[in-house]
């Protein structure tokens, strides 16, 4: 059952054609519970603040990811979540907390799915930035670990998991699928790169200098 799809600060849209997750896709996901930069696996819980930086995180993988809820952490055993949990998952609410700490907004879809056993868990749909990678707007979060001007990203050493970008290889990563994303926009309204720079003011728009010194700010950390 689809709860709804939504945009974190704008009015509602669908991903993947507003389809909602089935058992059969359900089953694939878990299949062998192995999670990757694009798949996390998290343990029965309600809608809590911890799940931000995952849903953040996840929007600047490639293709975006999914995080599931209802599989024991560690051992990958499945547990399901209960309807008291189930309920927790109301859309206004995740939209309230995700949007204020998104910038620009995450669009994501939320789905409680059953799997042959009976089980039902909760798969968050995370679509991947359009043109620019998500910053974290402000600080705060579940314990504090939210941080402002910081681009969270899945981390590909170890087990995969939601952090700081921590290396330039990622924020390169996140670089180039930025400008290949945005001379896409371009293209889809019949623009050319060069043509776009010509008809731009002098100096940088208040939006690329944010961008900017954030770059800097995070390799200047790495």
């Amino acid at each position: 059952m689809r709860v709804q799809t939504f945009s974190s600060n704008s009015s509602a849209i669908c991903l993947r054609g507003c389809q909602d997750v089935t058992t059969e896709e359900l089953e694939e996901l878990l299949q062998g519970a192995q999670e990757s930069d694009s798949l996390e696996f998290k343990g029965a819980m309600g809608w809590d603040a911890s799940l931000i930086k995952d849903i953040l995180a996840m929007a600047n993988v490639q293709d975006g990811g999914r995080i599931v809820l209802g599989i024991e952490d560690k051992t990958f055993v499945r547990q399901g979540v209960s309807q008291e949990q189930l309920d927790s998952f109301i859309p206004d609410t995740m939209m309230d907390r995700v949007g204020v700490f998104a910038d620009p907004h995450v669009s994501f879809s939320v789905d409680k799915v059953p799997d042959t056993a009976g089980l039902h868990f909760v798969v968050i749909t995370v679509a991947p930035f359009e043109r620019t990678p998500v910053i974290c707007a402000k600080d705060g979060g579940f314990q504090n670990e939210l941080h402002n001007g910081t681009i969270y990203y899945r981390t590909k050493t170890g087990r995969p998991k939601s952090a700081r970008i921590d290396s330039a290889n990622e924020m390169r990563d996140i670089i180039e699928r930025a400008a290949i994303q945005t001379m896409r926009h371009f293209q889809s309204l019949g623009l050319e790169a060069k043509a776009v720079e010509a008809a731009a003011p002098p100096g940088p728009p208040a939006r690329a200098a944010k961008m900017a010194e954030i770059f800097d700010k995070e390799l200047g950390g790495l």
